[in-house]
């Protein structure tokens, strides 16, 4: 039986999230109903990792086994022609058997983005945190450095009170991202090969490029950078606050609008 890697884009206001939920519009249930509609199976495509509620992607991935033998091209389109528009199905690859989005993966990037204009367009306010505060670029970007390397990252996880009814349940309780399989699922040790800010197009851009994310991480980690930018946390207090381990010593958790979860990379062996 064929097996398929898609890359997927999505608007994530729509949505509770890539993770199926009874009675809750998800991107990985109106996946699964749509390829039920087009080949009869009851299939539940594997992502690389979820997205949180209002969260977006330019490039998830999810993995999937099919009877039909429907050729790719054939798949995206009838994907594409029945999805909503807030989902689109950028590529279909056929692939090994042992590929799987989430356990094939090695490393994650992820944009956050700002607008800080006063008043923000319609257009892009969905898919901004429209923060009208004075930013210093120059400190963000200087406590954007700290963190890359392998650190404890507890002080930028949720504390998040349905972490118990998720792992009764069986479901992945770390983030909207990829685990890094080097570390137990429960381990808050990740490793970030980049992390940087730039102004472009009149948005603040926060990139991030890690093994694996916790809950909110990344959310946490822009929410403090603000701080910085604000100027009510100083840049080298970054070392500190990783060093506390403690969610308290951090900053707040930006909107999650303002997030895009932009490629998944795998090694060459194992995509195809």
């Amino acid at each position: 039986m064929p097996h398929w890697k898609l890359t997927i884009a999505y608007d994530g206001t729509p949505y509770h999230g890539w993770q199926i939920q009874p009675g809750l519009p998800t991107v990985q249930g109106t996946l699964a109903e749509t390829l039920l509609r087009i080949t009869g199976e009851t299939v539940l495509p594997q992502g690389s990792g979820r997205t949180d509620t209002g969260v977006h992607a330019l490039g998830q991935v999810a993995s999937v086994t099919l009877a039909s033998p429907i050729p790719g091209p054939n798949l995206q389109r009838a994907l594409n022609n029945l999805l909503p528009t807030s989902i689109r199905i950028t590529s279909v690859e056929e692939v090994s058997p042992e590929f799987h989005a989430r356990h094939s993966a090695r490393r994650k990037t992820y944009e956050y983005r700002i607008s800080p204009l006063q008043v923000c367009p319609p257009t892009i306010a969905p898919f901004v945190w429209n923060c009208t505060w004075s930013l210093d670029l120059a400190a963000m970007q200087q406590a954007a450095a700290y963190v890359v390397g392998t650190h404890d990252f507890t002080s930028f996880s949720a504390t998040d009170p349905d972490l118990a009814t998720r792992e009764a349940d069986g479901n992945d309780a770390s983030e909207d991202e990829v685990d890094d399989d080097r570390f137990p699922a429960k381990n808050p040790v990740r490793s970030i090969f980049a992390s940087s800010w730039q102004a472009e197009s009149g948005l603040l851009i926060y990139r991030v490029t890690g093994s694996g994310f916790l809950h909110h991480m990344v959310r946490n980690l822009v929410g403090t950078f603000v701080d910085v930018g604000r100027g009510r946390t100083p840049a080298d207090a970054l070392p500190a606050i990783l060093a506390a381990r403690s969610r308290t010593a951090a900053g707040p958790t930006a909107p999650p609008q303002g997030l895009f979860l932009v490629e998944v990379d795998y090694t060459p062996r194992e995509s195809r």
